[in-house]
């Protein structure tokens, strides 16, 4: 690990830590923090997924549903109107409104192959985001005199490793630059988060085996075929087995690659004394389990 221990990491000139966890446990709540200190850097894996990686996706996607508007189609062909995302570290609805939901296409469905396709795209966009990890770091240092940097990875950096492997390439190439930290939730969290996405369900990036595998039980159960299935009743239905799927590997991705703070912990972090603690007393806890 970059740290090797409590006082090293309290003692470094330079603090670089990449969050990773599910979707509402405190990841973006911590790195606000940070950043309004005025001396961590704050790169949103997410933003750059939506920017760097998938702006032209999703604008493309856009301009052929306004080419179906007689109206639209024809400024579009003038070149009188441009269509482009806004997305913003507060506001990515762009990147998941384009992933969809597969399904009944009266319902808001997208086919399950397009579906596919689309979810291929975004496992690209994310490893290529997380990637480019370092090369903000420099970045953040060599232009803006940033000491401190912190990563804010997506929910689902769990589906494209495999922690279990001492050379997986991706869990290497971050742990060399940055200090891994899970964000690990409760029974109770992980039932508010369930209530949650019930409430608002939003699109979700699986593992290729892993939506194979729910999307041929929920055809099963229900006696359906892919046309009639309900997207979003899909979606709440998956996301609960998701959520059982991502623990062990995260867990797995702490164990073998980093550390673990509790998502009670982090939500009683003030400022960059109480993070920097919190990391100390992780690390502590790490080498005394090892």
């Amino acid at each position: 690990m970059l740290y090797t221990s409590a006082q090293a990491w309290r003692d470094a000139p330079s603090k670089r830590v990449l969050f990773f966890g599910m979707s509402g446990l405190g990841k973006t709540y911590i790195s606000n923090i940070l950043r309004r200190s005025g001396q961590w850097f704050h790169y949103s894996a997410d933003y750059r997924i939506g920017t760097r990686y998938m702006g032209e996706y999703i604008a493309d996607n856009a301009k052929a549903e306004a080419m179906k508007v007689p109206f639209l189609r024809d400024l579009l062909l003038s070149d009188s109107i441009d269509i482009s995302s806004n997305i913003t570290f507060e506001n990515l609805s762009a990147v998941t409104a384009y992933l969809g939901v597969p399904g009944d296409a009266q319902k808001g469905g997208l086919p399950i192959e397009e579906y596919r396709t689309r979810q291929d795209q975004f496992r690209r966009a994310e490893i290529d985001a997380l990637l480019d990890t370092r090369y903000f770091i420099d970045r953040s240092d060599r232009i803006y005199g940033y000491p401190h940097f912190i990563c804010d990875s997506g929910g689902s950096i769990c589906e494209w490793v495999d922690a279990n492997d001492p050379n997986d390439p991706l869990l290497s190439e971050l742990s060399a630059h940055t200090l891994l930290v899970w964000i690990k939730g409760t029974e109770d969290h992980t039932q508010e988060l369930i209530r949650r996405f019930d409430r608002a369900p939003k699109p979700m990036a699986y593992q290729p085996a892993f939506l194979t595998r729910v999307w041929e039980e929920y055809l099963n159960e229900n006696n359906i075929t892919d046309a009639d299935v309900d997207p979003h009743a899909f979606l709440r239905w998956t996301y609960a087995q998701a959520l059982a799927h991502r623990q062990p590997r995260y867990e797995a991705m702490a164990a073998h690659w980093g550390v673990t703070v509790t998502a009670d912990q982090v939500a009683q972090v003030q400022n960059t004394s109480d993070f920097e603690e919190l990391i100390a007393s992780a690390l502590e806890t790490r080498a005394e389990q090892t």
